[in-house]
Parts: structure tokens; C-alpha cells; sequence
């Protein structure tokens, strides 16, 4: 099995198995990502508020790096220590609740009522997808795997790329401006966030029938989790290039 969430891989379950004891079902890992998503809206609401009662909201901007920063440390600890799961989801939930409430209002500012289209289309594209993925309409194959996986690489160096030249002055013409290349651009990553998702439902899947231990229920709803923010920060992307234009 392949996914390209870095959180969740074809490796995972070849290292967490359970023969005995609890084990990961489907309907614990349900419950899990709904209480992750309840910590992301609760802390995602108290920052909202901080960013609009702000005089300067500049001075929000060491909270938006800080949160992030602390959000990809406690997410690589989650990766490498899959047992602190049940302990670090949800811290991470919570941090990225900060950085997405930030960043929310930014938009929100910018372009009102944007943020509530990006929650509609984010969450209509899980639960659409969700449905395509249990009815057998769409089926994550090894091929359509292997798709997902080197377009989601290949996003990742762009976007690495556009980090360590922005140090020297430098941006990548045309994907990030809200030209029709850019809006392009973006509807072929958030297309290729949401394919994603697939992939997550089918690593949930895979990792009931393999009777993974119960932690991996926390785990699985972080990865998940990652790629809804993923989604959710693209739709804002997309949707703001729209409005710029």
C-alpha cells in the first residue's frame, strides 16, 4: 500500500501489528479524527478572535511562524514515535488550530466571506470523496497510488524550491500570481490534496483489517487531519486567486 501523506505509508503497518488486545477499527479512527477536528476549530476560533480584536495584526505574525514551526516539530515526532500518537494528535490539533485561525482571518480580511466557502468546499470534497471511495466508484489502485504519490512529490519541490529562493529575492513567475497559470496551478494541487484523501481512507481501511494496535486509531486520524489542512489551506489559495482577479 502507498500513500503520499508522509504520515502514512505502506511501511507503517509492517512495523505496528497487534494480534492481541485492543485494535484499530474504523469507527475508533472516526471518532478520533472528530475529537482532533474539535481541538483545531476550539483553538482555531480563540486565535480567529485575537487576529480581528488585534490593533496591529502584525503583531500576530510571531504567533503564525511559532505555531507552524511548532506544529511540523510535534508532527515529526508523531511520525517517528508512533505510540505518542494518542498524546501528540492532539497537541498538534490544538497548534495548528492557532496557525489556521491566524491565517484564516488574513484572508477573511482580505476577502470576506472567503474563508467560509474554503470550510464548505473542504469538508464537501471529504465527505464526496468518502462516498466515492465506499460505493467502489473511485478504487485506490496501485497505479492511481503511484500517481498521487509522484505529483504530490513533485508539488513538494515546488514548494521547497519557492521557500529557499524567496531567502535570495527570488519567486517562481506566474503559479503563485493569480493569472490563469496561477489559478491553474492551484486547482491541480487542491485536485491532487483531495485525491489524498483516497489514499488516507485507504490506509484506515488497510490498517483495521490488519489489526493494528490502538494507538494507530490516534495516528491515523493525524494523518488524516494533515491532509485536511493541506486541503483547506489550498482551497484558500485557490479561492483568493479567484476573487484577485
Amino acid at each position: 500500500m502507498r500513500t503520499s501523506n508522509p504520515a502514512l505509508n505502506d511501511k507503517v503497518f509492517d512495523l505496528e501489528r497487534s494480534a492481541t488486545g485492543d485494535v484499530m477499527t474504523i469507527n475508533g479512527t472516526v471518532n478520533r479524527t472528530g475529537i482532533l477536528l474539535c481541538l483545531l476549530m476550539f483553538t482555531a476560533v480563540f486565535s480567529w478572535d485575537r487576529a480581528y480584536s488585534a490593533v496591529n495584526p502584525g503583531e500576530l505574525y510571531p504567533w503564525l511562524i511559532g505555531s507552524a514551526i511548532a506544529g511540523f516539530v510535534v508532527a515529526i515526532i508523531t511520525v517517528f514515535k508512533k505510540t505518542a500518537a494518542p498524546i501528540t494528535a492532539p497537541i498538534y490539533a490544538a497548534i495548528e488550530g492557532v496557525l489556521l485561525g491566524i491565517l484564516s482571518a488574513f484572508y477573511e480580511m482580505q476577502f470576506p466571506g472567503l474563508v467560509f466557502q474554503a470550510i464548505l468546499l473542504t469538508f464537501g470534497t471529504l465527505f464526496a470523496l468518502l462516498m466515492a471511495y465506499r460505493s467502489g466508484i473511485i478504487k485506490a489502485t496501485e497505479n492511481f497510488k503511484l500517481g498521487v504519490f509522484a505529483a504530490t512529490g513533485g508539488i513538494g519541490l515546488i514548494y521547497l524550491a519557492t521557500f529557499i529562493l524567496s531567502f535570495f529575492g527570488i519567486s517562481i513567475p506566474y503559479i503563485h500570481g493569480s493569472g490563469t497559470i496561477g489559478i491553474l496551478f492551484s486547482l491541480f494541487v487542491v485536485v491532487i490534496a483531495a485525491l489524498n484523501l483516497v489514499l488516507d481512507f485507504d490506509f484506515i481501511e488497510s490498517g483495521a483489517e490488519r489489526r493494528a494496535p490502538k494507538y494507530m486509531e490516534w495516528y491515523a486520524a493525524f494523518g488524516l487531519l494533515v491532509t485536511l489542512i493541506w486541503l483547506y489551506i489550498e482551497m484558500l489559495r485557490l479561492l483568493s486567486k479567484l476573487r484577485s482577479r
